[in-house]
């Protein structure tokens, strides 16, 4: 079984730790993997840096330009995480957009996602009806789990056909706007996050965008398996460094 799919069975409260490869060192992705696991983490997601991510607020893509400046490829995240699973047994997910995928060749970036460890792709700009047309089949040959993202604006409908698609979870996105910690979430997210809890999908939910606090995670927790945290924590590595990693996970847990 995916190490996705083994850690919902196991674990409620999932934290899930978003970071970009290649910041703030090029060679910072394993040591910034192995304080995580340290840190006891539930999952990881690697962000593949792109010159252009629009789903990324300020903070994010100001680590992406400064990972690509830094010299980071895609050639180097595979070479980085060869000996991924020497360190850890964390479900370890690649978030990236599709045009670099789609340049690297899809087969092929699933075959070295395979080979390394990497237990599932979260593509925003992949649309899922192209998905199941074009590359699922690809995915299910590397045994690689594929997550999509909802948004309030996101129908029922689409909602029900994602759940169908998704293998692993379901990216809740918390709200209309581009990725960034906030301090609490307001009335309309907090309705958002009913409104799927009662469909009962037949994948976990995990919501992502706007956590980076105590109050904002545990609120995550309660309408949902657990939260993903970015802008946050890259902020928190960018000014403390990556030894500090723990001292940051206490604080969202605790």
């Amino acid at each position: 079984m995916n190490r996705i799919n083994k850690v919902f069975e196991k674990k409620k409260n999932l934290l899930s730790i978003y970071f970009t490869a290649g910041f703030p060192k090029i060679n910072d992705t394993l040591k910034i993997i192995k304080e995580l696991d340290k840190s006891r983490v539930d999952m990881i997601e690697i962000g593949l840096p792109f010159s252009d991510p629009l789903a990324d607020g300020p903070t994010i893509q100001k680590s992406s330009e400064k990972a690509l400046i830094n010299g980071m490829t895609t050639n180097l995240l595979f070479d980085q995480l060869k000996d991924l699973r020497k360190i850890s047994d964390v479900p370890v997910v690649i978030m990236g957009y599709f045009n670099p995928i789609l340049q690297y060749g899809i087969e092929r970036f699933c075959s070295n996602c395979k080979d390394v460890g990497i237990d599932g792709l979260i593509i925003p700009d992949l649309p899922a009806d192209i998905y199941k047309k074009n590359y699922k089949n690809i995915f299910k040959k590397y045994k690689l789990n594929m997550m999509f993202l909802i948004t309030p604006q996101t129908s029922n409908e689409r909602i029900n056909l994602i759940d169908k698609l998704s293998k692993g979870f379901i990216y809740m996105v918390s709200s209309y706007s581009v990725t960034g910690a906030r301090d609490s979430f307001d009335d309309y997210q907090i309705d958002y996050f009913k409104r799927i809890k009662k469909m009962k999908l037949s994948n976990p939910v995990l919501i992502g965008f706007g956590i980076g606090n105590n109050n904002t995670y545990k609120t995550a927790c309660k309408y949902s398996n657990g939260a993903i945290i970015g802008s946050a924590f890259i902020k928190h590595i960018k000014k403390n460094g990556v030894k500090s990693i723990k001292d940051f996970i206490k604080l969202i847990k605790d």
